[in-house]
């Protein structure tokens, strides 16, 4: 069985909200998978499963979540040789160029680490509407395809 953990960033839940939706996709894959925020969390987690995935927040103009920034430099440090990696998160497009800028800073570092990118980021405006949840499920979706 395949393993997943999804590492969250929220300020206002809609990235909690957006990591349950992928959560609950992966359990109705078959893929073993455990949640946890970001604070809480340690980047060597990833060391231990298949997918590796995060869901930030942008803070202001493209900054990363503050709880996250010493996650985001182990990660960076580490060897994700062979682990599959997506990136996820809700954004405001308000912020026009700084858009989810998070999601593809976090993108970027697991590229550093190694990892393989097994689906494209996924930009959430605000809160997940209808269509955004069909997203999030074929994101995960394409994640378990490319473990496999």
């Amino acid at each position: 069985m395949a393993t997943a953990k999804v590492i969250f960033a929220t300020i206002t839940g809609n990235n909690e909200d957006v990591a349950d939706i992928i959560t609950e996709k992966f359990e109705q894959l078959g893929v073993d998978v455990t949640k946890e925020e970001i604070s809480q969390a340690d980047a060597t987690e990833f060391e231990d499963v298949d997918i590796c995935v995060v869901v930030p927040y942008t803070y202001d103009q493209g900054a990363l979540p503050e709880e996250g920034l010493d996650f985001y430099d182990d990660l960076q440090e580490l060897d994700l040789s062979g682990k599959i990696f997506g990136c996820a998160g809700s954004g405001d497009t308000f912020y026009e160029e700084d858009y989810c800028r998070a999601v593809t800073d976090f993108s970027a570092a697991f590229k550093k680490a190694g990892a393989t990118q097994g689906a494209s980021d996924v930009f959430v405006n605000l809160a997940p509407t209808a269509e955004d949840i069909e997203h999030l499920d074929a994101f995960t979706e394409q994640l378990v395809k490319a473990q496999a």
